[in-house]
């Protein structure tokens, strides 16, 4: 059945706003799966913040180019639908792999993370990283470290001065506690 050229249009308008604040687009294959299944990895991919659309690839690959992104033309051949990541790709990743374990007709291919393609092997890389929050957690104890060391060694000549000055203090109180008792 013909599409009409306003439904393209229409069509090529919703995957560009999507595209337009998107910082990943992951594409996988999805032949056999039922219309169930595909709404169950749906929910799952939303809960992450990201969107699963099932698209025809000769729009995608039009809005792709209107939104300035490369066109990956050797992921965007057979049914194709695309899991597009405004925030975290790590957390949709990690959904699509996840369902791809339970359900192997489900078909990573690749996708894009900025202006760089990915292979699939990457995009399953990806989803074995921790999540955003622990990654910045991780870096901000790496930058903490250093200073955090360095303050420890600023501070252990001052300390070494306070333990001699009341070592000495307790030799000169020591005389005089004796002579006051007796």
């Amino acid at each position: 059945m013909a599409i009409s050229k306003k439904k393209k249009q229409t069509m090529i308008g919703e995957y560009v706003a999507l595209l337009s604040n998107a910082k990943a687009v992951l594409v996988t294959e999805y032949r056999g799966m039922t219309v169930a299944d595909i709404t169950r990895l749906r929910r799952q991919i939303e809960e992450s913040g990201a969107h699963y659309v099932v698209v025809k690839n000769t729009l995608f690959k039009r809005a792709l180019v209107q939104v300035g992104l490369p066109v990956p033309e050797e992921l965007l051949t057979g049914p194709v639908a695309v899991g597009i990541v405004p925030r975290d790709a790590t957390a949709a990743s990690k959904t699509l792999a996840g369902f791809g374990v339970t359900n192997d007709l489900l078909v990573i291919k690749g996708g894009l993370l900025g202006n760089r393609q990915m292979n699939k092997a990457q995009v399953l890389s990806l989803a074995t990283l921790p999540p955003r929050e622990v990654l910045l957690s991780q870096v901000l104890a790496g930058l903490q470290s250093p200073i955090a060391g360095l303050v420890n060694v600023l501070n252990g000549p001052i300390r070494g001065l306070v333990y001699v000055l009341q070592a000495r203090s307790d030799q000169l109180a020591g005389p005089a506690e004796a002579a006051a008792s007796a």
